[in-house]
């Protein structure tokens, strides 16, 4: 199986002014854990992820004062749509992280994260064996 045949393609998108309490916001109302920052003067994309948000929280920072751009992750590793599910697993063991945003022809084509490829691995009306 395919990063294309788990990613999400519904993305939430925000900006490096946002701040973190409206990232939050944005991230808890469409129940994902990742959100793709935009920022063209810091290089393009970036992603902010709740162990961001947790970590400024747990840090005693203020979420409506902080804002994403000095939170978002740069450094960012890419998948693309053709990789397996196997590669994207090896690339986020390997990162110690939860989400990889995915490039198509340099475009953001989609996200996935662990429990995407959790959900294609082990389908949820997959019935437990018995013993």
């Amino acid at each position: 199986m395919l990063v294309r045949d788990a990613m999400s393609t519904v993305i939430l998108t925000v900006g490096p002014a946002h701040t973190l309490r409206q990232a939050a916001a944005l991230m808890s109302a469409r129940r994902v854990g990742a959100a793709v920052v935009l920022d063209p003067d810091a290089g393009g994309i970036g992603i902010l992820t709740e162990r961001d948000i947790l970590n400024s929280v747990g840090l005693g920072q203020n979420p409506d004062a902080e804002h994403t751009h000095a939170h978002t992750t740069t450094d960012v590793v890419f998948a693309a749509p053709t990789w397996t599910l196997r590669e994207a697993a090896r690339a986020m063991a390997h990162g110690g992280f939860r989400h990889l945003v995915v490039l198509d022809r340099g475009e953001v084509a989609g996200i996935v994260s662990v429990r995407d490829i959790i959900g294609c691995w082990i389908p949820a009306a997959e019935p437990e064996p018995v013993p």
